[in-house]
């Protein structure tokens, strides 16, 4: 399932916030903890080289929405899981906007606090709406 691969990519650039370039091993490792078949493997790692190849336009997009926090200020987690949402909106044409908020706010559900949710759906929302 491709939400398996998103999870599997969320996690390697979150862990890319803290340690700029991880390497290839870590990577892999984390897609072979996520039992992730060939085709979601070579989605994940597609959306971490999009976000990678991207970061600083797709942080300053995020922060043209995000008004009322400074970037510093944005959960690590929830920053993670709007950098792979934003490189699917604007690099992948094959996946529709809503799904890929959706999938996005479900992450955050999971993985962050009880607003994240809410807050990265209204973020991409507002991204997806301009």
């Amino acid at each position: 399932m491709r939400s398996d691969a998103r999870e599997a990519a969320f996690k390697v650039v979150y862990a890319e916030l803290f340690h700029e370039d991880c390497d290839e091993r870590f990577k892999a490792a984390t897609y072979k903890t996520a039992k992730l078949s060939e085709d979601e493997r070579a989605f994940a790692a597609r959306l971490v080289s999009l976000v990678e190849e991207h970061r600083e336009e797709l942080s300053a997009r995020l922060a043209e929405k995000v008004l009322r926090f400074a970037e510093y200020r944005i959960y690590p987690v929830d920053k993670a899981i709007m950098l792979v949402a934003l490189a699917e909106i604007f690099y992948c044409d094959d996946i529709p906007n809503v799904v890929s908020v959706s999938e996005a706010a479900a992450l955050a559900r999971k993985y962050s606090t009880e607003n994240s949710a809410g807050f990265v759906n209204g973020v991409l929302g507002g991204v997806i709406n301009a």
